[in-house]
């Protein structure tokens, strides 16, 4: 029995989605956060929410996650949420100047909890 290869049409990436959108889910796993952390950062405006297709599964880009590990590790600095929608709201154009002025104001709230701190 001879063996060839012949061109299948209907083999290959037809019907494999090449996407980067994720479930919100897939989101919240690859941020290390819960789904419930997601919504949360929707209602306060932090996030935009996707539109729900007839699907009914709403699908995020994948730069989601950045921007959910931006806000995380903003909360670790010891940014409020509200500083952090601020920092998100910043223009790209002259956000290097605003974004070091409330950097230094946060650094300087940081300091004087840890001279009252230190004065305990």
């Amino acid at each position: 029995m001879a063996h060839s290869l012949e061109s299948v049409p209907w083999y290959g990436v037809k019907g494999i989605q090449m996407t980067t959108e994720l479930t919100i889910g897939r989101l919240a796993n690859e941020a290390g956060v819960n789904v419930e952390t997601i919504r949360y950062y929707q209602r306060r405006g932090l996030m935009a929410e996707p539109d729900k297709p007839t699907s009914g599964h709403r699908r995020y880009a994948s730069d989601a996650i950045k921007r959910v590990r931006f806000i995380k590790r903003a909360q670790v600095l010891g940014f409020t949420l509200d500083e952090v929608g601020s920092l998100l709201d910043l223009d790209e154009a002259c956000a290097c100047v605003e974004t070091r002025e409330l950097a230094a104001h946060k650094l300087q709230v940081i300091e004087e909890k840890l001279a009252d701190l230190k004065a305990m």
